[in-house]
């Protein structure tokens, strides 16, 4: 995929792809309910149509209500599938479905392609095992594909070393069926729209001593019925883009505005960035429409809830390539278990095209420079090629593997070349 340099963005976005993460918790948490779930927005792209898919091999039926509106109906029972469960590239998929899969009756085999089949499990198939999970994987229980034999699990108090939604979401979802209470509990609270929708649902969740009480399911859940609102995650691609291109002004309509995940914005606006919110709805979720323009940006040092920031930083790595002085990410070794090696990818990236760039193990920093025209790799990470594209803006770019964007996002080039000024 080559990209063109760009005068500037201008315009408003309205079709930005709804929230990924919800998408994937409103198809598993449906398969919970007494009755059907209305989901309104779904997110049809690759990661999310996998966890679908999973879905109906343990007994969900999906009917079409309108063209914007799913029916998700559940079973009375979740059913052992007669086949392997593929997950694709999604990891969110299989660490949530292990933690649901884990206490239930059956037996159940999780696999993905060759990107997801190399990304670390062991931290969730670990804490699952030792609550009495019979979880089995390769090398040493530690990737994928992982065979699941449902089994009664025991009540539990674990608390992680690392803040992470998946293990968090993987841990309540064993919790709901374990023989007693739960407790979990992580350094600074990661995304937490588990925990909200399954309130919502009716499930025992308390906030106890800094961290999540479960109590055991009684009875089924209640359906959700939720309109996914625009994903912050893939709107800030346009706000990096905005911000460093002149002559740019984009309102970005529709969007999330979890506190958890608007982190990346607040980074940009205090590295100077014109970044301004307006609140539409509060109900389930905070949602609203976010206005971006050029400008200066400096330096900064990025080294707590990284959490908060872990999918919006290769974009932010673009901002900091043009932004003044020298920025440094610290506290990111999560980077290199995602999709690809991000830590790797953004330094090789950032280096062909003419950027200083040192590479920690936990992290990198970036020498805030000219961006010149290359030709980079996405490395299969759906982030990165955006990230990338978003940088050819300034001064073209040539991208490899650019068709790993529908991971999440596959009208992303159909916005980004409306609101582009020639």
């Amino acid at each position: 995929m080559k990209i063109a340099k760009a005068k500037g963005l201008k315009g408003e976005i309205e079709n930005i792809a709804t929230d990924k993460s919800i998408s994937h918790r409103c198809v598993i948490f449906s398969l919970l309910a007494n009755t059907p779930s209305e989901i309104k927005n779904f997110l049809y792209a690759k990661d999310t149509l996998s966890t679908l898919n999973i879905a109906k091999q343990l007994g969900l039926r999906v009917e079409q209500k309108d063209s914007n509106t799913l029916r998700f109906i559940p079973p009375e029972k979740i059913q052992e599938p007669d086949d392997i469960l593929d997950c694709g590239n999604a990891g969110t998929a299989m660490r949530l479905y292990m933690g649901l899969l884990a206490g239930l009756r059956g037996y159940f085999v999780l696999s993905g392609d060759c990107y997801l089949k190399n990304r670390p499990m062991g931290r969730v198939i670990e804490p699952l095992r030792e609550i009495g999970a019979k979880i089995f994987a390769r090398k040493d229980n530690a990737l994928a594909p992982i065979s699941i034999i449902g089994n009664t699990l025991e009540g539990f108090r674990y608390e992680s070393k690392v803040a992470s939604a998946q293990i968090k979401s993987a841990m309540i979802l064993a919790g709901l069926f374990a023989k007693e209470k739960s407790f979990f509990k992580e350094p600074y609270l990661s995304r937490d729209h588990t925990e909200r929708l399954l309130k919502n649902m009716g499930a025992d969740l308390q906030d106890k001593d800094g961290g999540i009480s479960i109590s055991p399911l009684q009875e089924p859940l209640k359906p959700l019925i939720l309109e996914i609102p625009s994903d912050p995650s893939s709107a800030f691609f346009f706000a990096v883009g905005a911000t460093i291109l002149p002559n740019s002004y984009l309102i970005l309509k529709n969007i999330l505005l979890n506190p958890t995940r608007i982190q990346a914005f607040e980074i940009l606006k205090k590295m100077g960035a014109k970044i301004t919110y307006e609140i539409t709805q509060n109900t389930h979720e905070i949602i609203g429409d976010i206005s971006v323009q050029s400008s200066s940006l400096n330096a900064i040092v990025l080294e707590e809830k990284i959490a908060w920031l872990i999918d919006e930083i290769p974009a932010l790595s673009i901002a900091m390539a043009n932004a003044k002085g020298k920025s440094i990410i610290k506290n990111a070794k999560e980077l290199r278990v995602k999709e690809t090696d991000r830590i790797k990818a953004l330094v090789s990236n950032l280096s062909k095209m003419g950027i200083e760039v040192e590479e920690f193990e936990d992290g990198l920093s970036i020498c805030g420079g000219e961006l010149k025209e290359a030709k980079v790799q996405s490395f299969g990470d759906h982030r990165i090629a955006m990230s990338f594209a978003i940088a050819g803006l300034l001064c073209g770019v040539e991208i490899e593997g650019f068709e790993c964007v529908d991971i999440s996002f596959p009208n992303f080039l159909e916005i980004l070349q409306k609101m582009i000024q020639r």
